[in-house]
């Protein structure tokens, strides 16, 4: 089994990966963290995200799990590379965190997490 989870380094992504390790141990599964960051970032920015990636590297070793992390910088929206990468691993889950954001904000915004869920080649596990 491959289990995805879109890492950001927010308390809510921290969740996921914490779930996704609960699902790895239970169906012996592989976790991808993957982090889509768009072509716009600032050089500070993208110094704390690998910082952020390299502490779920250690974290997932000192777990024992078989793992892969990415870091990447795309020029499409991290929903669309979420379900471009699931499509070409042949991910069998995705968990990801919500955020509570207004109605306006999503509609100005977007989500990130409604375009996974109803794009998805896969389940997708949400938390909150």
């Amino acid at each position: 089994m491959k289990i995805l989870v879109a890492y950001d380094g927010s308390d809510m992504a921290k969740k996921a990966l914490a779930l996704a390790q609960e699902h790895a141990k239970g169906f012996d599964a592989k976790i991808y963290v993957l982090h889509s960051l768009v072509t716009d970032i600032d050089q500070k920015q993208h110094q704390q995200d690998e910082r952020d990636m390299e502490d779920v590297k250690g974290l997932l070793e000192r777990g024992g799990f078989s793992f892969e992390t990415h870091l990447t910088v795309r020029s499409m929206m991290p929903g669309e590379h979420l379900v471009e990468f699931a499509e070409e691993n042949r991910i069998d889950e995705i968990i990801l965190g919500l955020r509570k954001r207004s109605k306006v904000g999503k509609l100005i915004l977007g989500s990130t997490a409604q375009y996974v869920i109803l794009n998805a080649p896969c389940p997708v596990v949400s938390v909150k």
